[in-house]
This record gives structure tokens, C-alpha cells and sequence, in this order.
């Protein structure tokens, strides 16, 4: 069975669309001979939110992994700005733009919020030797950034570990956000969470779409992905088993492509028949 495609097919430039701020074309991981990856393209662009959807084990946390810098292809490359890039690490990502909030979200639970927005780039006051941090702009700052994706009235000074799941990912895309990524990956949290607080979460990725970032966003829910997304990245055992836009599926379609008759299983499995050498 052939890929299921929207209508400018993976990877490709309609016209009057911008060109990809990072781009993947056809990269493969292995662990070993296994391949995690198979040949997959994914263009991500400013101001547009990707939703990659499949069931566990269908390579989604590999793709959040290539992006971020943990992982390297075996095969294909990525491209930041048309150019061709190979992240060592994921400080290397970072320093080019890409920012990641994992799904196991680690913060300081004993540190305030802004200490936690901050991270060692605190603002400070004064001169060498009398420099000193400026608490009060970091606390307005942090608040304001909160604000920015949907958490008000929020106290910047109480400790972390006060803050809800939902407001702990909005915490780290308020961060991406202020010092200056270019592309978020959101890797949807696993702790559990309210109505409310998920749509904060995806208040918060709504925000970042609209100020300009190229949204990576990784969930199991396709009632999720379809409210927030601009194209969906289907994934079935490691390939790419759907490419489409919000004018190629509903709700319902996206919903029956994911989960309501395991049609990605099904592409995996003929996929990985039709190539037993990848």
C-alpha cells in the first residue's frame, strides 16, 4: 500500500509557502541493524505546526531524538536553512535555534519559577565588582513570558514544584520562546493532566506558532493534533504512512487513521514486508 500523501506530498514546496527552517530528507536511524527511521522526509516551517502521530514503537521519540541532537542518521541528512547540519549534541541544536521540552520535563523543584525560566542567564544589575542579579526584572520578565502562552496571575518567586504539569510545559515554551528559538519540539508529557491544563499546553504551542516558530508537536490524540496542527506527520513502524495537511482530514478522518482501525499498523507491517532490507 502507497504512502498516504496530502496534496503537495511529503516534503514538498507549494507555491506561496515559505522554504523549511529545518528540513529532514529521507534519514534513516539504525540501533544495530534495526532501523528506528526508515527514509523519512519532514519539512518544518516558520509559523506552521506539524503534528507527528503513530502508536508506540512507530519511531516517534527516534524523531524527536534526530531533531534534538541526540541521535544521528545513519542515512540522509538535515538541513537548517537549506544548508546541510549534523548536530553532535543536543547543546549543538540549542545553539542553532532548536528548542526541545521532553516529555519527562525536568525542573528544579526547590527553585523559583524565574530561576527555573532563567537557567544561568540571569539578569544582573551594576558593574564588575558590585554586578548583582536583578530579581525584580527577572520576576517581571518570567511572569510576562508565562503570561505570553496562557499562564496569568502567576507568583514568579514560588518554588517550582508548585506548578502544575501543564504549567511546567508552558514554563520551558515560555523559555524557548523569550531567548530566541526558531523551531520548538514539543514531546507530548506522559504525567497526567486536567482538560485545562492541556489546553493550556496547547494555548502555549498555539502561541509559538503564531509568533513566527516551526512547531514540532508530538501526541498520541488526534483530537489534539487536529486543533493546534497545520500538516500531520503520520508514522507506522519507523516510515512515513501519512503526509497531510488540515484541508486533506477532519477530526474524524485523523482519528480513524490513528486509532480507529489500526490502518498505521497495517501500513507498517506491508511496509516492512515490501522492504525486509531496511
Amino acid at each position: 500500500m502507497s504512502t498516504v500523501r496530502g496534496l503537495d506530498g511529503a516534503g514538498g514546496t507549494a507555491e506561496g509557502r515559505t522554504p523549511p527552517v529545518l528540513e529532514l530528507r529521507a534519514v534513516t536511524v539504525r540501533f544495530g541493524s534495526v532501523p528506528a527511521l526508515s527514509r523519512v522526509s519532514l519539512a518544518l516551517r516558520a509559523g506552521e505546526v506539524t503534528c507527528v502521530l503513530g502508536e508506540n514503537g512507530s519511531g516517534k521519540s527516534s524523531l524527536v531524538a534526530l531533531v534534538s541532537g541526540l541521535l544521528r542518521p545513519a542515512e540522509g541528512e538535515l538541513c537548517l536553512d537549506g544548508q546541510p547540519v549534523r548536530f553532535r549534541s543536543p547543546q549543538q541544536a540549542r545553539s542553532r535555534g532548536i528548542a526541545t521540552v521532553w516529555q519527562d520535563l525536568a525542573i528544579a523543584p526547590l527553585m523559583s519559577v524565574w530561576r527555573n525560566f532563567f537557567l544561568g542567564a540571569e539578569p544582573t544589575r551594576g558593574t564588575w565588582p558590585f554586578r548583582r542579579l536583578d530579581v525584580g526584572r527577572a520576576e517581571e520578565v518570567a511572569a510576562r513570558a508565562m503570561a505570553r502562552v496562557g499562564v496569568t496571575g502567576l507568583d514568579p518567586a514560588q518554588p517550582a514544584s508548585a506548578l502544575q504539569a501543564g504549567e511546567r510545559q508552558c514554563l520551558a515554551i515560555a523559555r524557548a520562546l523569550h531567548f530566541g528559538a526558531r523551531v520548538l519540539v514539543v514531546d507530548e508529557p506522559t504525567a497526567p493532566m486536567t482538560v485545562a491544563q492541556r489546553a493550556l499546553v496547547l494555548q502555549s504551542v498555539v502561541a509559538a506558532r503564531d509568533s513566527g516558530l516551526a512547531v514540532l508537536f508530538v501526541t498520541h490524540s488526534p483530537q489534539h493534533a487536529h486543533l493546534v496542527g497545520d500538516r500531520f506527520l503520520l508514522l507506522g513502524g519507523g516510515r512515513v504512512a501519512g503526509d497531510l495537511t488540515r484541508e486533506d482530514v477532519d477530526v474524524d478522518d485523523l482519528t480513524r487513521l490513528v486509532a480507529g482501525g489500526d490502518e498505521l499498523t497495517r501500513l507498517g507491517e506491508q511496509l516492512r514486508a515490501a522492504h525486509p532490507d531496511r
